[in-house]
Parts: C-alpha cells; sequence; structure tokens
C-alpha cells in the first residue's frame, strides 16, 4: 500500500513554543532557538509581557515574535515543545499562572516540557518533576535539593533539562535529537563544531 498518485504527505514540521520574561539569561534562549531554527523548527518566541521587545539579563533586547497573549488567543495545545530559558525572568514566569496552566497542559498530553538553568523552578511549582530525574543551576538547590549538579542535560521521558549557560548549545542540541533524531542532532553539532 503506498501514497494515492499525486498526493503527496508533507513532513510534520515540530512546532516550539518558547516563552521569554524579562531577566532572561540570554544564552539559554538565543543557542536553543538557533539550532532548532537550523534544524528547521518552527520556534515561536513568546514574550510574557504585553510588548515584544523583552531585555535579558544582560541588557540585550530579543524580539520576539509574537506574546503569550497572542499564542493564548489561538490554540496553544499543537506545540510539541514547550521551551522555558532561566535567569533572574525565571520569577516571572513562576509568578505567571497562564504559564504553569502550560506546563501542565503540555505535561498532560506528554509533550515535550524543556526546561534549563533555573527554569527548572517552573516546573517543580506545577509538579510535574515529581518522581523524575533533572538538572538545574547551583542557585536553584535549596529548592531543588534532588537536581543532578553533575549532569549537563538531563532526559526523563517529556521532561528535559539542562544546567545553564554553558550547556545551551547541549541543550538545543537535545532538542533537535528529541524532535528531529539523532542523525539531524549530530550533523548540526558537527557544523557548529560542538
Amino acid at each position: 500500500m503506498g501514497i494515492p498518485a499525486g498526493r503527496c504527505l508533507a513532513p510534520v514540521v515540530p512546532k516550539v513554543l518558547l516563552i521569554l520574561a524579562d531577566g532572561f539569561e540570554e544564552m539559554e534562549a538565543v543557542a536553543p532557538i538557533d539550532i532548532l531554527r537550523r534544524a528547521k523548527a518552527e520556534v515561536t518566541v513568546a514574550a510574557l509581557g504585553a510588548g515584544i521587545h523583552v531585555t535579558g539579563r544582560n541588557g540585550i533586547v530579543v524580539h520576539a515574535d509574537t506574546t503569550l497573549d497572542a499564542v493564548l488567543s489561538g490554540d496553544p495545545r499543537d506545540y510539541d515543545c514547550l521551551l522555558l530559558p532561566g535567569g533572574p525572568g525565571v520569577a516571572l514566569l513562576r509568578a505567571d499562572p497562564r504559564v504553569r496552566a502550560l506546563v501542565l497542559r503540555q505535561n498532560a498530553a506528554g509533550r515535550l516540557l524543556a526546561a534549563i538553568c533555573a527554569a527548572p523552578l517552573v516546573l517543580a511549582d506545577a509538579g510535574v518533576l515529581d518522581g523524575r530525574r533533572f538538572t538545574a543551576h547551583f542557585s536553584t538547590a535549596a529548592e531543588l535539593p534532588r537536581y543532578l549538579p553533575g549532569e549537563r542535560t538531563v532526559e526523563d521521558g517529556n521532561i528535559l533539562t539542562s544546567r545553564g549557560a554553558g550547556t545551551a548549545a547541549d541543550f538545543g542540541l537535545l532538542l533537535v535529537e528529541r524532535l528531529f533524531g539523532r542523525d539531524l542532532a549530530r550533523e548540526i553539532a558537527a557544523s557548529i563544531c560542538a
């Protein structure tokens, strides 16, 4: 049984939603975005606030694609991965009930939840790290005593975590591996000398 003549099945392009809050760690957002876009993932960068310009912890301003409100006015359930960068902006992510609702919805559907640096705190607040292996930045140890400090990235089912800015490229490659497969992740790693 094959594809009927004249019909072509288009490849499914994985969709990723990355939420940026003021104070985000620039490397932890930009490196995974870059690597995912090299793989041809459809990455939507959504600003947590009302405007589309978001200032990182080091003063770098990123022009988001849209706002979280605009994403939520559509259908946010079709994202294959929800990606949360760390940095001081995590406090804003933790305080926003919309982010918690997205985390819970994504987890209930078994879709990927990816968090780096301090962002695993957002996952912990939603209760999705219970009984899971994960890593995070050492500054979160008081709140996340079960984190694995020696691991650059940790994968446990649909939960993907990474330690911090220095592991952002590794994290991006892990996301590509989960969304596209090991071969493409290796190809991209070779192209960026990782």
